[in-house]
Parts: structure tokens; C-alpha cells; sequence
């Protein structure tokens, strides 16, 4: 009996035993999907974690720039402006450019003198110079740049450009004289340019150019003219047209001119459109 009783326990454990491992093979656990258990932190309710927490307000940077310089140049500032007119052709001819920028208006004469010298870079980089100091004082020397025939077109382009961003009421007779250009290149920029220019002068030439050769010029004059008289003439077909079209069109302007050219006023320019307000 007493064996008996003992065997039917140890079956009893054994059944028990593996029965349990079973039933815990058989009830995956959190680790084996590879899933980590997240405990919730322990937040105090004293102090709240840094990544809450408001940033500091931002501190003003102080202003590191260099103003221009707008006192006379000394004599041994003058000997150093100098040495860098040749440094606007090459490979340090944009720090050459920064330089005279910094110096400023005091060192436009020196920047000046370059429009003259050997080398069509220096010539155009003087230009670029002149241009990024904005001082109106330098626009006789652009403007005699422009009108010399002599000059590289694009050379001449660029100067009349600048002029007029500089001082556009200086350069009518700039535009004047471009415009009986023989280059048809110099002939267009003076029609294109003239359209900033609010004086009175430039629409003559306008007029002369609207009979020009090269098509594409005569177009580029009539859209300046459109611009600065805003004046309702007769509608043409100017993409079509011929050299005699032309001429036949531009004795329109002219009588138009001869009639008023004593009362009439430019119109304001006009003022670009503000974008509407989105939903």
C-alpha cells in the first residue's frame, strides 16, 4: 500500500510538473516578442525636467561690422588705395573690391582712375565697385565710359547701367549719344535704359530709335516710350513689322511730340500691385 501511494504521488508530481512547464511554453512572455517592459517615471512634482522647461530668452549679438569710412584719405591710406587698383584683375580681385567698398566714398577718385587703365576686367570690376559704394559723384566718369566709342560694348553696357542706378537724371546725353550707336548691342541698352530715366530728353531718341535698322531695337524703344509717356497711340504689329513700317509709325510720335512736347509731364511711374490677401 505504501508503495502504491508513493508511486501515485511521484505520477501526480510528474504530471503536475510538466503540465505546468506546458502551460508556460505554451503563454509567450513580453521578452520573447522582444518587447521591453516601460515602467512610468517617477516625476517630482517640485521640479520639472529640462526639456520642459521654458528656453532663456535670447541674447542681443553685438554689431561686429565696419562702417565705411567717410573722412578724407590720408596719405598713407591714398598709397594703399592705389596698390589695390591692381588687384581688381585676378585672383583677389573680389577682396580688392571689398576693400574699396570699406574705404567708400573717399576712395571713389582712386576708384576712378581704374576705368582708364589696360585690362577690360579692371575696367568692368571698377565699375562693379563703384557701384557697390553708390556714390552719384562717380556717374560723369561712367557717363563718359558709356559714350566712348573706343570702349568694349560691354564695358559701355555696364557703365551706363550704373549711371543710371547712381544718378538717372545725369545721363540723357548719355543715351542720347548711344543711341546713334553703330552697334546695335550699345543702341538697345540706351532704348532699354532710357525707360528709368524720368526726363524729358530721352523721348526724342526714343522716337528715332522706333525707326532703327535691327527690329528688336526699335521694339525695345517703343516698350520705353509705352513706360515712361503712357501715351494711347495707335496699336502695331511691331513683330512683323519692316524698316519702312517703322519709319510710316514713328511720324506718329513725332507729330504726337511736336504737339505736346511744351505742356506735357511724365506720369508717375507706377507703383507695383500688392499681392492679394490669402484665406
Amino acid at each position: 500500500m505504501c508503495r502504491q501511494g508513493l508511486s501515485r504521488a511521484m505520477v501526480l508530481a510528474a504530471w503536475c510538473v510538466a503540465g505546468g512547464l506546458s502551460v508556460c511554453l505554451a503563454v509567450p512572455s513580453a521578452e520573447a516578442h522582444g518587447e521591453a517592459s516601460v515602467l512610468p517615471a517617477q516625476v517630482s512634482d517640485e521640479k520639472i525636467p529640462y526639456g520642459f522647461e521654458m528656453p532663456p530668452p535670447p541674447q542681443e549679438a553685438p554689431d561686429t561690422s565696419i562702417p565705411p569710412l567717410n573722412k578724407p584719405l590720408g596719405p598713407e591710406e591714398l598709397k594703399r588705395a592705389e596698390a589695390l587698383l591692381p588687384l581688381l584683375e585676378g585672383k583677389q580681385e573680389f577682396w580688392a573690391i571689398g576693400e574699396f567698398v570699406h574705404l567708400g566714398r573717399p576712395a571713389v577718385p582712386v576708384v576712378v582712375k581704374a576705368l582708364t587703365m589696360p585690362g577690360t576686367r579692371i575696367r568692368y570690376n571698377a565699375i562693379e565697385t563703384l557701384l557697390l559704394i553708390k556714390d552719384p559723384s562717380a556717374v560723369p566718369a561712367l557717363i563718359q565710359v558709356a559714350k566712348e566709342p573706343k570702349e568694349m560694348p560691354r564695358i559701355r553696357e555696364h557703365a551706363l547701367r550704373v549711371a543710371v542706378r547712381l544718378d538717372p537724371a545725369l545721363t540723357p546725353p548719355a543715351i542720347e549719344a548711344m543711341a546713334k550707336d553703330q552697334e546695335s548691342a550699345i543702341r538697345k541698352v540706351a532704348a532699354f535704359e532710357a525707360r528709368y530715366v524720368r526726363q524729358k530728353a530721352v523721348v526724342p531718341a526714343l522716337i528715332g530709335l522706333m525707326a532703327d535698322e535691327e527690329r528688336f531695337v526699335a521694339i525695345t524703344a517703343i516698350q520705353s516710350l509705352w513706360i515712361l509717356t503712357r501715351h494711347e497711340s495707335e496699336m502695331h504689329d511691331w513683330d512683323i513689322s519692316t524698316k519702312q513700317d517703322r519709319e510710316e509709325w514713328a511720324k506718329e510720335w513725332l507729330d504726337w511730340w511736336a504737339t505736346n512736347r511744351e505742356t506735357f509731364q511724365l506720369p508717375e511711374p507706377r507703383q507695383p500691385r500688392k499681392p492679394l490677401p490669402r484665406d
